[in-house]
C-alpha cells in the first residue's frame, strides 16, 4: 500500500497505535530515514525498534498523548492504526468492539495529524462500515477504501486512508 499511496516518505513523523509485534513501526521507520519520527504505542510489551521510539501504554491517555507530542517534535504526517480489540468470538461484540478502537483511533488523529495528515486504518466489513465511512469524511477531504493484495479476497479486512483534515 505504501508504494502505492506513499504516505510513509522520508522526514515523515509517523505514529503506529497497536504496533506491537513492530512490524509496520520497522517498515515505517526504514521509509521515513533518520530526519523522520515514529512512534510505536501499545500495551503489549516492545523489544526496542531502530529508529523508532517505543511507548508501552494505552494510546488514550493523556500522558501518552503528551510522550508522542514530544517523541514527534510536531503534529504528525501519518497515523497508522492496526488496533484490534481482544475477540471473544461473539461476531456482533467482536465487530463492537473493533468499531469502538478505530473511532478511538480516527479522535486521536484529529487530535495529532498536521493539517495534510494520513490516517491509514485497518477495519472489518460489517455493520459499523458504512458509519466509520461516514465518519471519516466528516473529519477528512478525501477517504478511500483500499484492500491490499497481501489480504485474502475472501476475508472482511480493509483499510480505510483518510487524508487532509477538514478543520
Amino acid at each position: 500500500m505504501n508504494s502505492r499511496e506513499r504516505l510513509l516518505i522520508p522526514g515523515a513523523r509517523v505514529a503506529d497505535l497497536g504496533a506491537a509485534p513492530g512490524g509496520w513501526s520497522q517498515v515505517a521507520a526504514e521509509k521515513v530515514g533518520p530526519r523522520g519520527k515514529v512512534v510505536a504505542i501499545d500495551l503489549l510489551e516492545m523489544s526496542p525498534l531502530p529508529g523508532a521510539v517505543v511507548l508501552r501504554g494505552d494510546f488514550r491517555d493523556p500522558a501518552i498523548h503528551a510522550a508522542v507530542a514530544s517523541a514527534a517534535g510536531g503534529k504528525l504526517d501519518v497515523v497508522l492504526s492496526d488496533l484490534s480489540p481482544n475477540l471473544s468470538g461473539i461476531a456482533s461484540t467482536d465487530q463492537a468492539r473493533a468499531a469502538e478502537l478505530v473511532r478511538l483511533a480516527l479522535e486521536f488523529s484529529l487530535e495529532h495529524l498536521g493539517s495534510e495528515g494520513s490516517f491509514l486504518v485497518k477495519v472489518f466489513q460489517g455493520t459499523e462500515f458504512e458509519e466509520i465511512l461516514r465518519e471519516l469524511r466528516q473529519g477528512f477531504r478525501k477517504v478511500r477504501v483500499l484492500k491490499p493484495a497481501a489480504s485474502r479476497e475472501e476475508s472482511r479486512e480493509t483499510y480505510l486512508l483518510a487524508r487532509q483534515l477538514k478543520h
